[in-house]
């Protein structure tokens, strides 16, 4: 018997199934078994990445899995596993951006790929902050001493400090939305972390390798003090501690 809730969800994404073996990263002629076959399983990281393009739970699409290997510890919480950021769809970051309500920050030290991967971003933060929803950006300074370290570790022609004065630039014509703040923080230089409601995606960066070549966590809150809680007090303890910029001091 076909998946019919497959089909349905592909067909309600507007996703043919190449794209949606794209955004699986699998070959098309495994996405038509799994349209065809209503027993057949993928891999869990598969499966992960099939809801998140198509923006529906994974219980819907492949419910006996799921019984089947029901996770009950902290792990729950993460829902997908990237082993780079840049392998993460851009279909997960419009969707987690487009429902969020009450609150996205964005605890990248640069943030400088949101400008170009998410299609008119200052149009849809602003939409946002006027519905109520509480929009953060903690960047690295760009003249502090922790920059210029990470620059000479990047070497790269398109620097860090560059890359922030960019984001720095597209939040300045923003600057005079209530609800849209910005600080400079240091201490998350190693780590991204970036918030949408009850779910985030984080990175930890390794190495000398920049955000794009380091893998990704994209979290679910499930529970009281799981992975989810940790990482949200992290971001809270350095936006308590962050500097603020010019653009976004109390009026």
């Amino acid at each position: 018997m076909p998946n019919d809730a497959l089909r349905q969800a592909m067909t309600n994404a507007r996703l043919t199934e190449q794209e949606l073996a794209e955004a699986c990263q699998v070959d098309v002629k495994t996405v038509a078994r799994w349209v065809a076959e209503e027993g057949r399983t993928p891999h869990p990281r598969h499966r992960w990445a099939a809801s998140d393009a198509l923006g529906v739970d994974e219980r819907m699409l492949w419910p006996d899995a799921i019984r089947k290997n029901v996770k009950t510890g902290a792990d729950r919480e993460i829902t997908a596993v990237y082993p780079y950021r840049s392998a993460c769809p851009k279909s997960v970051w419009r969707r987690l951006i487009g429902e969020a309500s009450k609150e996205l920050t964005f605890a990248g030290y640069t943030n400088y790929f949101l400008w170009l991967e998410i299609p008119n971003l200052r149009t849809v933060l602003r939409r946002k902050a006027e519905g109520g929803c509480r929009v953060r950006f903690l960047v690295g300074d760009p003249g502090s001493d922790v920059t210029r370290h990470r620059e000479e570790l990047e070497s790269v022609p398109l620097t860090v400090g560059t890359r922030i004065k960019i984001t720095l630039d597209e939040l300045s014509k923003v600057a005079d939305v209530p609800g849209i703040e910005a600080r400079y923080g240091d201490d998350h230089i190693a780590m991204s972390v970036f918030v949408f409601d009850d779910e985030m995606l984080v990175t930890p960066h390794l190495a000398h390798l920049g955000g794009h070549d380091s893998p990704m966590l994209h979290i679910r809150r499930q529970q009281d003090d799981g992975l989810y809680d940790r990482f949200a007090y992290h971001v809270t303890e350095l936006w308590n501690g962050g500097r603020p910029i010019a653009e976004f001091a109390p009026r």
